[in-house]
């Protein structure tokens, strides 16, 4: 069986937001939250679902595609 590094959610959304050119200050606001969690939120490999559905909309990114794909490669 591959071995497959899981995703780190928190360095895809840095990244996305990077790709966007968005900045922290805007996606604590979209959050609400403060800029410390974000910056918190770019350290998490994993997030709860409802964080993770509210990136996905805030950033019209499909997230839980990455982590779809993971788990299907991983049975492969």
């Amino acid at each position: 069986m591959p071995t497959h590094e899981a995703p780190h959610i928190g360095h895809l959304v840095k990244a996305e937001l990077a790709r966007q050119e968005r900045t922290v200050a805007w996606l604590a606001r979209k959050l609400h939250c403060s800029r410390q969690n974000v910056y918190h939120l770019f350290e998490c490999q994993w997030v709860n679902t409802e964080i993770l559905s509210q990136l996905c909309d805030i950033l019209g990114c499909n997230f839980f595609k990455v982590y779809s794909d993971y788990w299907e490669s991983r049975r492969v």
